[in-house]
């Protein structure tokens, strides 16, 4: 991961894509029904600990979301998935439909580290079953669709800490590398967006494309970072269908790399800092 980041960072000074990367645009709330016409499938996710994430529904049952998400930052335990809700369209204090979560997937390549330890962005996915099926005409899933290419418009939505009570869009934002599973991007993401969808635009309709993983900060300039999709989740898919893998609630082991509470950085000279949103 640190090898990558070195020489992602070197074609971040370097981009300059068919859209210039200062070409993306403000987020803007949506706050009200005409706005989020549309968007009702991303909801906030309340994690039974206290936490926030963003979901977005992939299936009438199905919600996309990021792996960390599932794990408790306080303990570093996995979290029980049926104490995890999901309000679909959430905005102004009411959610278009609500539903808990019956069961989860976390991808097996994805392993936690804790707030401290060396950040995992590849595979940082996981799916959740609800305990039962959003059919309503103005919360639709979303198809998925391939890895967006280096330069290429995308938008995500997404929920954060200072705007949990209405989602929030970017409607261009821009791919600035990619490799290995992880994209770095111009999008705008805070803490409460991880798990959010990263849309791209296929013959005029938005497809998820990749997932929030975290934000960082490189040589003073705020980039995202996103994980791969088409292929773990296929996986996850799969193991979901036959039951294999489900999360239980437990306390693994975290593979803790650095022991303070600073924002890890990589070696002095990058000028980068991470953070889990």
């Amino acid at each position: 991961m640190r090898i990558w980041l070195a020489a992602a960072f070197a074609a971040l000074t370097s981009f300059s894509g068919p859209a210039n990367a200062e070409d993306a645009t403000e987020l803007s709330a949506l706050m009200t029904a005409y706005e989020a016409r549309g968007w009702e499938g991303v909801g906030r996710l309340n994690i039974g600990w206290g936490g926030m994430c963003t979901g977005a529904m992939i299936a009438p049952r199905l919600v996309l979301t990021a792996a960390h998400c599932m794990y408790d930052s306080r303990s570093g335990g996995l979290v029980n998935p049926t104490s995890i809700e999901f309000h679909a369209g959430f905005r102004n204090g009411r959610a278009s439909a609500s539903r808990k979560v019956r069961r989860a997937v976390v991808h097996p390549g994805y392993v936690f580290t804790g707030t401290d330890g060396e950040l995992q962005v590849s595979n940082d996915l996981a799916l959740l079953e609800l305990s039962s099926e959003i059919r309503l005409s103005n919360v639709q899933p979303f198809p998925t669709g391939k890895r967006p290419r280096k330069g290429q418009q995308v938008g995500v939505v997404s929920y954060a800490h200072d705007r949990d009570q209405s989602p929030s869009i970017q409607e261009v934002c821009h791919v600035l590398a990619r490799q290995r599973g992880t994209l770095v991007l111009s999008c705008d993401v805070d803490f409460g967006s991880s798990g959010a969808p990263i849309f791209a635009v296929v013959d005029g309709k938005p497809q998820i494309v990749s997932v929030v993983s975290a934000k960082a900060e490189v040589r003073g300039r705020k980039v995202s970072l996103g994980t791969n999709l088409e292929k773990p989740l296929a996986e996850m898919m799969a193991m979901l269908q036959d039951g294999s893998g489900l999360v239980a609630a437990s306390k693994p082991e975290i593979r803790t790399v650095r022991g303070n509470n600073q924002p890890r950085r990589l070696n002095s000279g990058d000028g980068a800092k991470f953070l889990r949103p």
